[in-house]
């Protein structure tokens, strides 16, 4: 998308305006779920809400690079709330969108329709955006408002976890009684804030497993909920496998165990399912 913003010069010589009876409102493909939206909040820098007040087609031979079954609009719209931005944006903005046809193949209606947007200014331009990927102009709903309001509430707070980019180390000692043991794995994350794994192993118990976001393991706490920033950043960014090289310091039986928790760990995690292409 980098090279959208640089058509919308000169846009009244080469758009076309929409022709509502040409179209019909446009149908929404499955919905997206708690990881795709966290990927589109969390790397946008202005998230809000708006309603789309002037849609106008860009012409075929000018909408370079638009995917097949898509028409691009350049899209004026009027900011109903400021979700996220780190500097002031005006009431209304613009911006290039790339829209699937309906199902009959015709265009869809954009025009009034309410929306998420999730962009990033465009340098030297006041009043103008990019999406951050084609499909960050999201159709409003309230679950999708809450869910992506929810992501950005947690990433704010003191203690968020950081962004976790795979594993560092891998530790597994035994205990005294036969089958106890206690495994910590410590994550790698991009900006350094720590993140951990402990599992506990007792006899003729289930084994356990905490999450620490601190230097002090022993401050651990339970197993993230489904749909939290915390799973998001465990489940959908974790390796499937604990990586040979985090076991280097390991003898064998103590590599095995290592293995077996860190597989508990992602099973109990479940998967992270995401709609987007």
């Amino acid at each position: 998308m980098p090279r959208l913003a640089s058509l919308i010069i000169g846009f009244g010589l080469i758009f076309t305006a929409v022709d509502g009876a040409e179209s019909q409102e446009f149908t929404a493909a499955p919905d997206l779920t708690y990881a795709d939206m966290a990927d589109l909040a969390l790397g946008a820098p202005i998230v809000a809400l708006a309603r789309v007040e002037r849609a106008r087609r860009l012409d075929a031979e000018r909408a370079v690079g638009v995917a097949p079954n898509h028409v691009r609009f350049y899209v004026e719209v009027e900011l109903d709330t400021l979700i996220r931005s780190p500097d002031a944006v005006p009431g209304r903005v613009s911006y290039l969108v790339d829209v699937p046809h309906d199902a009959d193949g015709r265009r869809p209606r954009i025009r009034d329709r309410q929306v998420i947007l999730l962009a990033a200014p465009v340098p030297g331009r006041r009043g103008e955006l990019q999406l951050i990927a084609p499909d960050a102009q999201l159709d409003w709903s309230e679950d999708r408002e809450r869910t992506i309001r929810n992501i950005l509430s947690e990433a704010a707070s003191d203690d968020a976890p950081g962004t976790v980019t795979g594993v560092a180390n891998a530790f597994s000692v035994p205990g005294t009684l036969p089958g106890e043991s206690e495994t910590q794995i410590f994550l790698a994350t991009s900006d350094g804030r720590p993140v951990s794994l402990s599992i506990l192993r007792r006899p003729n118990q289930e084994p356990r497993w905490a999450v620490s976001l601190s230097e002090i393991v022993e401050r651990a706490s339970p197993p993230p909920a489904r749909d939290t920033l915390l799973w998001y950043r465990l489940a959908c960014f974790l390796p499937d496998r604990l990586p040979e090289v985090s076991m280097e310091n390991l003898d064998r039986d103590r590599m095995a165990v290592a293995r077996a928790d860190y597989r508990m760990v992602m099973e109990d995690l479940g998967p992270c399912p995401r709609q987007r292409g």
